[in-house]
């Protein structure tokens, strides 16, 4: 065989000693063992395939991006002190004291800094078409301040009704602030954005500080889908703004997702976590209204926001709190399914405890090496005594999860890596029987319609598809 020219021996040296040091500062950098293992291997071995991968989607432990942030967070909680725009909160939260719902789930407050308070209205919104019904209705509605923010906004037929409802409103002398994702929206043409400003329409894309290598990190995603008219009601779940939400866009249609629409207190602490994600980008608060006070009644709720510089883990803490209040029943639904170790361990705890544990994923793939991952965790879950179902009618992209008989959370976090420690996301969790009710007949609906696991489906695998999700796993930890 020719060997290859003297310019490529010094070139692969040279490549695999800036690998080397790559693994090196992955080892010191990322948070979690795994993905210290799976980057500095890949690093080590394979420097010519993963040294781009690991600029564009490790660093992620940025410890200059996170001090930055917990700043600017600092700086937008005194300036919203100074308002003291919530005068009724002590009551609201005195009022939770009796919930013995709160009360099992008490490192909560303690882990988010956010309080669990009463007097709040919820609906559960089940599908696309009820979700943008309701959201496009309470916008058209507004008569001071709309605040809007998603992961994803397209240029489709439905991105097209928010913002020609967003100019509508803006125009009548509506203040408007959009916040979108620059990647997750990295498609949404200028002219999308610029129409919107022209009209008097705060828009702007949320991303990581300036900066040339910055440019290409794609972590510290804005996951985070929150809609606020008037401090009054407001939404947050698991959909964006795009047609395929809408269930219009084979292959993954109908598509299948959950939102949830808040009136109340809580929506103190939803619009807090818009004005953090504003403040990060602008230095500026926006305008942030609610009622001096609220009717008594209601229900509990808790919002639980969650980003990569919370000073514990918020959002893999949350699931393994969760996981580990239940005492008869714990469902989650997810389309993503890479558990860390405590989410993993407190799963298999639950379900030797004789918990009713639940896992509902899609049969349908929107990531292949995401999915190929999944379902080798799905398999190890089974094996465990945990029940896995692959829901069968389409792609499901809801972010729900059920305890017992008197807690149900809806929101945007995910169940795997991305969303435990790269992304920022927001739950809402509820604590009342009925509404808890309400979700379980809406999962009941979603197991009818799906496929329960069983050690016999992992056995028929061809041994090609079980290599590949092993492999698959191996870099589950970074994808």
């Amino acid at each position: 065989m020719p060997s290859l020219p003297l310019d490529l021996h010094y070139i692969a040296l040279v490549l695999e000693l800036i690998g080397i040091s790559a693994a090196i500062h992955a080892i010191i950098t990322v948070r979690t063992a795994q993905g210290a293992m799976a980057w500095a291997m890949a690093l080590v071995f394979m420097p010519f395939l993963s040294l781009i991968p690991y600029l564009v989607f490790g660093r992620r432990r940025f410890d200059s991006y996170v001090k930055a942030r917990r700043q600017a967070d600092e700086e937008m909680a005194r300036q919203a002190a100074e308002l003291d725009w919530r005068p009724w909160i002590a009551e609201a939260m005195a009022a939770q004291q009796c919930s013995a719902a709160n009360r099992k789930l008490k490192a909560m407050t303690a882990l988010t800094g956010t309080p669990c308070v009463a007097n709040n209205q919820v609906r559960l919104l089940i599908n696309g078409e009820e979700t943008f019904a309701a959201i496009l209705a309470a916008i058209r509605g507004a008569q001071k301040v709309v605040l809007v923010q998603f992961f994803i906004i397209h240029d489709d037929a439905l991105g097209l009704a928010l913002q020609n409802t967003l100019l509508d409103r803006a125009r009548a002398g509506v203040q408007v602030f959009l916040l979108y994702d620059a990647i997750g929206s990295h498609a949404l043409p200028r002219a999308y954005v610029e129409k919107l400003r022209e009209a008097g329409c705060e828009v702007k894309g949320f991303s990581n500080r300036r900066g040339l290598i910055n440019r290409f990190q794609v972590n510290f995603r804005n996951h985070r889908k929150i809609v606020i008219v008037d401090g009054e009601v407001g939404f947050t779940g698991g959909l964006n703004v795009g047609d395929e939400y809408m269930g219009l866009k084979p292959p993954l249609a109908p598509w299948r997702d959950t939102h949830l629409e808040l009136r109340g207190p809580a929506l103190a602490t939803l619009q807090e976590t818009f004005a953090q994600d504003w403040y990060w980008v602008t230095r500026k608060l926006p305008t942030l209204l609610l009622p001096e006070r609220y009717e008594e009644g209601g229900v509990l709720c808790q919002v639980v926001p969650s980003g990569p510089a919370d000073d514990q883990e918020t959002c893999s803490l949350f699931f393994v709190e969760a996981i580990h209040s239940a005492r008869h029943r714990v469902w989650i639904t997810t389309p993503y399914f890479i558990p860390d170790e405590a989410v993993s361990a407190a799963l298999r705890l639950a379900a030797l405890r004789g918990v009713d544990v639940r896992i509902l994923l899609p049969s349908r793939p929107d990531h292949k090496v995401v999915y190929a991952a999944s379902y080798l965790y799905a398999f190890e879950a089974v094996h465990a005594g945990v029940r896995v179902f692959r829901y069968g009618p389409g792609f499901l992209h809801q972010k729900v999860v059920l305890i017992d008989e008197d807690v149900a959370a809806v929101g945007s976090a995910n169940l795997d890596n991305r969303s435990f420690r790269l992304n920022f996301e927001v739950m809402v969790m509820v604590m009342d029987v009925s509404f808890a009710w309400e979700v379980r007949k809406m999962l009941e609906q979603d197991f009818s319609r799906s496929r329960e696991l069983t050690p016999e489906d992992n056995a028929a695998l061809r041994r090609w598809r079980r290599v590949a999700m092993r492999v698959a796993r191996v870099f589950s930890p970074v994808l």
